[in-house]
Order: C-alpha cells, then sequence, then structure tokens
C-alpha cells in the first residue's frame, strides 16, 4: 500500500513543530503509521467531533494530543494538534476540529 499525504490542517503543523523534540519525533512515528493504514499506539476515536476521527495520544513528557481523520481519499488530515493540560479534552480544541472538519468535507 502507498504511503498517503498528509494534509495540515490550520495551524496544524505549526503547533506540531512547536512541540518538544521528544514528541515531535512520536507523532511523526504514529502519523507514519497512519499514512501506511495502521492504527497508531495509542488512539481512541472522537466521535464527538465527527464520524472517522482519531485523537492520537502522546506521552512525552507532557501529553499531547493530534486528531486527526485518515477515511479521507485524499490522504491522512490533521485537523488539530494540542498540549493537554487536563484530562478532559478541551471544548475549544473539539469545536476547532469540528469546523475543519466541515472545511475539509467541503473543499473535497
Amino acid at each position: 500500500m502507498p504511503v498517503r499525504p498528509i494534509i495540515w490542517m490550520g495551524d496544524s503543523k505549526r503547533v506540531v513543530r512547536s512541540f518538544a523534540k521528544p514528541a515531535r519525533q512520536e507523532v511523526g512515528f504514529e502519523l507514519y503509521r497512519v499514512q501506511q493504514g495502521l492504527y497508531p499506539r495509542d488512539w481512541k476515536p472522537l466521535p464527538s467531533v465527527g464520524p472517522g476521527v482519531i485523537e492520537i495520544r502522546v506521552h512525552a513528557g507532557r501529553e499531547y494530543r493530534i486528531l486527526y481523520v485518515a477515511k479521507s481519499q485524499f490522504g491522512v488530515c490533521v485537523l488539530d494538534a494540542f498540549v493537554k493540560k487536563s484530562r478532559k479534552t478541551p471544548a475549544a480544541a473539539i469545536a476547532l476540529a469540528k469546523v475543519r472538519l466541515k472545511e475539509l468535507l467541503e473543499r473535497f
């Protein structure tokens, strides 16, 4: 299976680049797995954002999260990335991912 491209929505790529180096490395590894059609090692579905949206969990000193959807025929679409500071996923992150998913669906 060919490696699918990553489509970065909004500022998600800039945010990932701002992560600490160990977190960036793990995010890169997990996204590469997704590009190959595999699941990340630590993930959970986020149906509250939309169908097919998955949260990658990265534990590298702090808690990092990547929200993506890989159902697109065009590639792996990273909707949002953030540092998690509490047990609950921030409502603002969920709202932003919903907006970006809607934009993605309208674009493609």
